[in-house]
């Protein structure tokens, strides 16, 4: 059906739109600015905090230009006396309640209220100072929340609605006791939260925040005593840059390990490593699961079986669907297979006594804090992992640092736990766990190596919700004859909401598959909680586009052909989903209370 388009005037200048589109749309098309802060192009139209008022003519009140669709012949103008004065009084009525502390505030310089605040120069105090002094709420170990700087535009709570199909916050009250709130005004840390931090990455303000680690990690660093290492996940290096004035998708991988090393990290080390110890972790399980139903006849074990890559899929999975938990791999994630093994065989391999070592962990996931602090990651003896940063909190610390980052030269990252496949990074994006284990698993079982031209596996790709795709074995080796002629089917799904649906289908039996990849954030862990912000598809394409890029530049582009990974078998683990392996890479999962 043809779209039919409207004649429309901005600023007396003609434009044709197609029906339907807003007039803040429209403006954009036309390079015309105006400010918004309750909207976000990822949610639903809001249209509460009415900064976005502009005029039309024959309308006596000035309407909301996100929330009002054009019609044909509509004259919009977006820059008045009115408009300005309306704009500058909602500013100034919102500050009357906001903490102005901005120069304690980490959101300083990015914050959208502030930069509005400074834009119409609301230097007056027309109205009542209605500020209070609210403690902040700490007690997640991931996530902050500070209602003395919401102004209840409700990104937050949509996010956690619409994106990720959770609800641990809501509105509160009414007229001037509305607020941000969770159930029963409980603390973040018992309520039902993911921790996936997309309320954060959509405040506009500061009000939620991640939990900072970063005076620790300093201090750890100081200590004479210590050898800190650190690992960086593979979407940091696609996101850094953003924060250093760098477009979108700039991949600053070398220049990161070079400012790491310059911060003072005794190891610059990465989880594109562990990341390619997980597939042959988690393939090897898969195989195991299989061989049990197809020969053993074995029908109680689970099958789908479920990544257990994403800390915040896995706490949605154990608060929503704990009858479900079977199905999880267990295998550690690679941030705690990193973290487990930098206090056993990296310890014993460098002669370093493992209660000196500091693990510190960059990622671009605010669910990787709590997950770090789980009492399950502790079987190296200490907590494997001891800090956990997000993108955001590397980006302050370089910039306390006085390092320029876009001076330095590339470095290469250290070696035992610094050497990784392009399969390892692209785990970043959604479906690329699937697409590493593809690539690795098709040669294990056919003993035939890949053709370098179909490494890229497209049906995995991409920003669709919910992604299916199947691949017909055959002619296996022996050992695998039990998957002759199976057509192996698998699905992936990023974002919690997508996940409800995935979930739900396969317990009510209308889809069956054999491998399942969930991802708690939109687009994966490129579009975590912890990536600078904004966010948007757009952003979150061109991220997606530099992993891919850093894959095709990698040497090894299958994790079992990673000579570090081979190493650490041969030497210390003996074979996938051996005993130890067992003791150090796998563990289990809890059922969680709703409430």
């Amino acid at each position: 059906m043809e779209t039919k388009m409207l004649n429309i005037f901005i600023n007396e200048t003609p434009l044709q739109v197609p029906e339907g589109t807003s007039i803040l749309d429209a403006a954009k098309m036309m390079n015309v600015h105006i400010p918004t802060l309750c909207h976000h192009e990822d949610l639903c139209v809001a249209g509460n905090c009415r900064i976005c008022v502009v005029e039309v003519e024959k309308d006596p009140n000035l309407v909301a230009a996100c929330a009002t669709p054009v019609r044909e012949g509509m004259k919009i103008i977006t820059n008045t006396a009115k408009i300005r004065t309306a704009r500058k009084h909602i500013l100034e009525l919102l500050l009357t309640e906001h903490n102005i502390n901005c120069i304690k505030c980490s959101y300083s310089n990015s914050c959208e209220l502030q930069s509005l605040a400074l834009e119409y120069r609301t230097d007056e105090d027309l109205f009542i100072n209605l500020r209070k002094q609210i403690a902040p709420d700490i007690s997640s170990y991931s996530i902050q929340k500070d209602d003395s700087k919401c102004i209840r535009c409700t990104r937050c709570v949509r996010t956690c609605a619409e994106l990720q199909g959770v609800n641990a916050l809501t509105m509160s009250g009414k007229g001037n006791k509305a607020k941000m709130s969770t159930f029963h005004e409980k603390p973040m840390a018992e309520v039902v939260c993911t921790n996936c931090g997309q309320c954060i990455n959509r405040c506009p303000t500061g009000a939620l925040t991640e939990r900072s680690y970063i005076e620790e990690v300093w201090n750890a660093i100081y200590d004479p005593h210590k050898f800190v290492i650190v690992q960086t996940a593979p979407a940091v290096r696609v996101a850094l840059g953003e924060r250093f004035g760098l477009k979108s998708g700039h991949r600053v991988t070398g220049k990161m390990v070079a400012s790491l090393r310059a911060m003072g990290f005794d190891a610059v080390l990465d989880t594109d490593w562990s990341a390619d110890l997980t597939i042959m972790e988690e393939g090897t399980e898969l195989l195991h699961r299989l061989k049990k139903v197809l020969v053993d006849g074995n029908t109680s074990t689970a099958l789908p079986m479920f990544t257990s890559c994403s800390p915040g899929w896995i706490k949605f999975i154990e608060h929503i669907y704990p009858d479900m938990l079977p199905h999880l791999s267990t295998c550690k994630s690679p941030q705690q297979m990193f973290g487990v093994i930098a206090k056993t065989y990296y310890a014993e391999k460098r002669g370093i006594d493992p209660k000196d070592i500091v693990s510190v962990s960059v990622m671009p996931c605010t669910a990787k804090k709590f997950e770090a602090n789980r009492s399950e990651m502790r079987d190296s003896g200490y907590q494997d992992v001891d800090y956990v940063l997000t993108t955001r909190e590397l980006a302050i610390m370089i910039q306390q640092s006085g390092i320029n980052v876009l001076t330095l030269k590339n470095e290469e990252f250290d070696s035992i736990m610094g050497s990784s496949s392009g399969a390892a990074v692209i785990f970043g994006a959604t479906g690329g766990v699937m697409e590493a284990a593809i690539r690795t698993a098709y040669e294990l079982v056919t003993g035939r190596e890949i053709p370098f031209e179909n490494l890229r596996i497209t049906p995995v790709r991409g920003f669709s919700g919910i992604k299916e795709a199947s691949l017909l074995v055959e002619n296996v080796l022996p050992e695998y004859s039990f998957l002759e002629g199976v057509e192996l089917k698998v699905a992936i799904a990023h974002g919690l909401a997508n996940a409800r649906k995935l979930m739900d289908a396969i317990k009510n039996g209308t889809v069956q598959y054999h491998f399942v990849e969930v991802m708690a954030c939109p687009g994966g862990c490129l579009g975590g909680g912890g990536q600078p912000v904004p966010t948007n598809l757009a952003i979150r394409t061109k991220r997606m586009e530099a992993i891919y890029k850093e894959d095709e530049k990698k040497e090894y582009r299958k994790s079992h052909e990673n000579p570090e990974v081979q190493a650490i078998y041969s030497e210390f683990l003996g074979s996938p989903n051996s005993e130890l392996a067992h003791k150090l890479l796998h563990t289990y999962y809890t059922e969680r209370n709703r409430y």
